[in-house]
């Protein structure tokens, strides 16, 4: 399949990520965000990629009585991995607090697991980026949870804002993964499916 052959789909980007609207939107794709609201917990057993992947694929069976012939819908789950534990969104200031001071001095990896899902199939693969993080103080802390309010975001922070300007000395791997949806990736996995 070539680019202009993903015309005649119907893509759903079952997101309300703002960032991941903005990234597919700028990909030139066409599609309507629907989402449902979806249990997220996962076995605990799961580690790193295995969390993302679960969670994306489980977001897209959501949408199994929808899809008409020719309907994607695209999930997608982000996560931060740190000394062998998983952070999710930050429940509270408390929370967010606690998950900087985690990443604070360390690298930590980014993992996005995306999920395509037709009638026919259903195809998820995973990203991870390296990052690594300067030694934060408390005021950098409390400053950015109290002035961008990361309660909406893996690790509580968001590589494209404040946190991500002063905190990240070094990426290895895909910047618009840690922003929550590997572009570069998803094309190339659109293009095979």
């Amino acid at each position: 399949m070539n680019f202009e052959e993903l015309k005649k789909y119907h893509f759903i980007l079952a997101s309300k990520s703002p960032r991941r609207q903005f990234l597919l939107k700028d990909l030139g794709l066409h599609f309507e965000v629907a989402t449902k609201e979806v249990d997220e917990s996962f076995p605990p057993d799961l580690r790193a990629e295995q969390i993302p992947l679960y969670l994306c694929e489980k977001k897209a069976t959501a949408f199994d009585d929808e899809l008409k012939d020719n309907t994607i819908v695209i999930t997608a789950d982000t996560i931060v991995w740190v000394d062998n534990q998983v952070l999710n969104k930050p429940e509270n200031y408390e929370d967010a607090v606690r998950m900087l001071g985690l990443l604070s001095g360390k690298m930590h990896q980014v993992y996005t697991g995306v999920c395509l899902k037709s009638k026919e199939k259903l195809v998820s693969f995973f990203a991870v980026t390296n990052v690594y993080f300067k030694v934060l103080t408390a005021f950098e802390i409390d400053f950015y949870i109290r002035h961008f309010h990361p309660f909406d975001k893996a690790g509580a922070y968001g590589a494209q804002e404040w946190m991500g300007y002063i905190a990240v000395e070094k990426i290895d791997g895909s910047y618009f993964n840690v922003m929550g949806l590997p572009v570069k990736e998803l094309y190339e996995q659109l293009l095979q499916f």
